[in-house]
């Protein structure tokens, strides 16, 4: 090969791990040959020699690099499905807006959804109005967790406390504008895990 081919080598795999990011499946040889202004059979025999190199892994179809092995390809889809209330209690608007995709290696497996809220009552936690808080549905949760609670037919986002003195659970606002609820009956709809913000 010409003694510029280690640069191309470096510039096909640049090519080849974007592709993927973006595309979730690796480039054909067609559209590597497309894209660098060669044969298909010239991109098969740079593939080779990279492979040969250690630049790149590849099986004839599948090309792989230090960098793609890293990055995990699997997408969660989770719906949007409404608003909660930061604030008083109230009832939620469970009104599907759209599904998000997100990357299961940061948020795992299992059944999400996704709520916008409304209110200032947990500003002191990051959870400002309008944020979009992702929460892993579940029916319990450790104390300290910050829940998604039905409390009375009505829902609201807050953290879940145990007051030791009187054994007995309430849900704590992260604003000292509003005082701590103490229901008489509590059920866990889902505990939040992140929150997406804009800044």
């Amino acid at each position: 090969m010409r003694s510029k081919s280690t640069e191309l080598m470096l510039e096909i795999r640049r090519f080849a791990n974007e592709f993927s990011f973006e595309n979730r499946r690796s480039p054909s040889k067609q559209e590597i040959a497309d894209r660098f202004g060669m044969s298909k059979s010239s991109a098969y025999r740079y593939l080779v020699a990279m492979s040969e190199l250690g630049f790149i892994s590849y099986d004839g179809k599948t090309i792989e690099s230090s960098e793609s092995e890293k990055a995990s390809p699997d997408i969660i889809r989770v719906p949007i499905i409404g608003q909660i209330h930061c604030g008083e209690p109230s009832y939620a608007e469970e009104n599907f807006e759209e599904y998000v995709p997100l990357p299961a290696s940061l948020f795992g497996y299992g059944e999400f959804f996704i709520l916008r809220t409304i209110g200032d009552s947990m500003t002191d936690a990051g959870i400002d109005e309008g944020d979009l808080v992702i929460i892993r549905k579940q029916a319990t949760a450790n104390y300290g967790d910050i829940v998604v609670a039905l409390v009375g037919g009505e829902t609201t986002l807050k953290r879940y406390c145990l007051n030791d003195r009187i054994n007995r659970c309430y849900l704590h606002p992260e604003n000292t504008h509003y005082k701590d609820i103490y229901p008489k009956s509590l059920y866990i709809q889902g505990v939040a895990i992140k929150v997406l913000k804009d800044l």
